[in-house]
């Protein structure tokens, strides 16, 4: 057992051991998370965007179709002009 490289021991004077940072492979892989995490919201807020963009014509034509219901509503009852 005398090949082993002893264990490292940052002990402070106060009896705490000294903070360590954890290995690179996790940090990358904490940002990888991170990055990922702004991606899948950016293209949820994309497909937001598409989904209310589409629906723009179809608002306008049923609101054309409601104006026009109503316009001839008001024909129907003789009242053709605004009172």
């Amino acid at each position: 057992m005398s090949d082993r490289i002893p264990p490292e021991l940052d002990l402070l004077p106060d009896g705490s051991y000294r903070p360590r940072l954890p290995p690179m492979a996790s940090r990358i892989f904490a940002w990888a998370i991170v990055i990922a995490a702004v991606a899948a919201a950016l293209a949820v807020a994309a497909v937001a965007l598409w989904f209310a963009l589409i629906l723009i014509p179809v608002v306008v034509v049923a609101g054309l179709i409601a104006w026009l219901a109503f316009r001839y509503q008001l024909w129907r009852a003789g009242q053709g002009r605004w009172r």
